[in-house]
């Protein structure tokens, strides 16, 4: 990145007094207490405004989303009612914004749509130098940079808590500072209340959760940690991988879906299933995953019409739960295609109302994660 510098950084509050009010987290929203980064280009403005006038349009909506957004300008800090756990306090501490400027320019940066090591860069101004060792309660919850790049283009990027929002409800708020940005109405009222997804009692664990396991150590879950950060964000990155981005054209999925489907054992099935099923296999192939290893994958499935009652409208929170299928590698290798798409269709159709409650409730007695061993995470179905 060319001469990346730091204009200014600024914390921004609610526009108006908000409701003093705690938020109850879900076992869901716990085991994502982990900072999620992202980050969307824009061509240079057509109205030619200067970046100054960009960056107060962008506090000034900020200022006023968070508002209805409150829980965002809040703090996590053990519950009231049970230190073990957190919630949010929504005290309007509000969130940290920077503003930055490089001499680097988007054709620089290649192709957008793979994630690669230059766009942490827009972030670089988002970090602490001393944060691993700052208690949560001083953290805030959302951070942003707004960086004006050499051709004009500009970059958002931001660092949230993802126990604070799934990605459906980020793209949310996404949607509503935009709207706002450009002097519209609010587009979708958030609704931060978490409560459908809290979990029973007593608890009743109904089914086998191969999706999650007990923590390793302590600091592996989110349940046991009292004012400070407890998963270890290293253990979660991949080591020594690289990312690529691989294009599917229509045809060769469409030839993936004729291969499920010609010895007639499978009545449909869609594109996420084939592709899924295709990437699953190959990819524990090729990291030469042991035939008698079981080899899982994980993939996120929206939860918010699967609960009853369902989860309110705007629902902001996190809803997406993991469904998951499961083989040896050895049957990855020799079984026939309709077989392992047909695994995949298993672990959608496995989450019901029930199957995702048991879950809750299996979080609740295991304090437990997310699986690690021996899977990866494909895509939103």
């Amino acid at each position: 990145m060319e001469n990346l510098k730091l204009v200014e950084k600024v914390v921004i509050l609610p526009e108006k007094p908000t409701k003093c009010r705690r938020i109850f987290l879900s076992n869901i929203d716990l085991s994502l207490v982990v900072y999620q980064e992202s980050v969307s280009f824009f061509d240079p403005p057509k109205n030619k405004i200067s970046f100054s006038e960009a960056c107060n349009s962008l506090y000034t909506a900020l200022a006023h989303l968070l508002v209805p957004y409150d829980f965002f300008a809040g703090r996590l800090v053990p519950a009231l009612e049970d230190n073990n756990r957190f919630e949010i306090d929504c005290n309007s501490a509000g969130v940290v914004v920077a503003a930055a400027k490089t001499g680097s320019t988007l054709n620089q940066l290649g192709e957008l749509l793979t994630p690669k090591p230059e766009f942490r860069q827009f972030v670089a101004f988002l970090h602490e130098e001393s944060e691993e060792e700052m208690e949560l309660q001083h953290k805030p919850l959302l951070h942003l940079q707004l960086t004006e790049m050499g051709c004009g283009g500009l970059a958002l990027a931001s660092r949230y808590n993802h126990c604070v929002l799934d990605g459906i409800a980020a793209r949310d708020f996404e949607k509503n500072l935009a709207a706002l940005t450009r002097g519209d109405e609010i587009v979708v009222l958030p609704n931060p209340d978490r409560t459908v997804f809290k979990a029973r009692n007593p608890p009743r664990i109904t089914h086998p959760h191969y999706e999650y396991s007990t923590a390793a150590y302590e600091t592996d879950s989110l349940f046991t940690v009292c004012g400070t950060s407890g998963i270890n964000v290293k253990d979660w990155s991949p080591h020594n991988n690289k990312t690529c981005l691989i294009y599917m054209s229509p045809r060769r999925i469409a030839s993936l879906k004729k291969a499920a489907l010609k010895d007639g054992k499978l009545g449909k099935c869609s594109s996420f299933q084939v592709v899924a099923a295709k990437i699953w296999k190959v990819r524990s192939i090729a990291v030469k995953m042991q035939e008698e290893i079981i080899s899982t994958m994980l993939f996120p499935v929206d939860a918010r019409r699967i609960v009853v009652p369902p989860a309110p409208i705007g629902f902001a929170g996190n809803a997406l739960v993991p469904g998951f299928a499961r083989l040896k590698v050895k049957e990855l290798k020799d079984r026939e295609e309709s077989y392992l798409v047909r695994k995949v269709q298993e672990g959608m159709e496995r989450l019901d109302d029930e199957y995702v409650r048991s879950g809750i409730d299996w979080l609740e007695v295991q304090r437990g994660t997310l699986q690690r061993k021996q899977l990866f995470v494909g895509g939103l179905v």
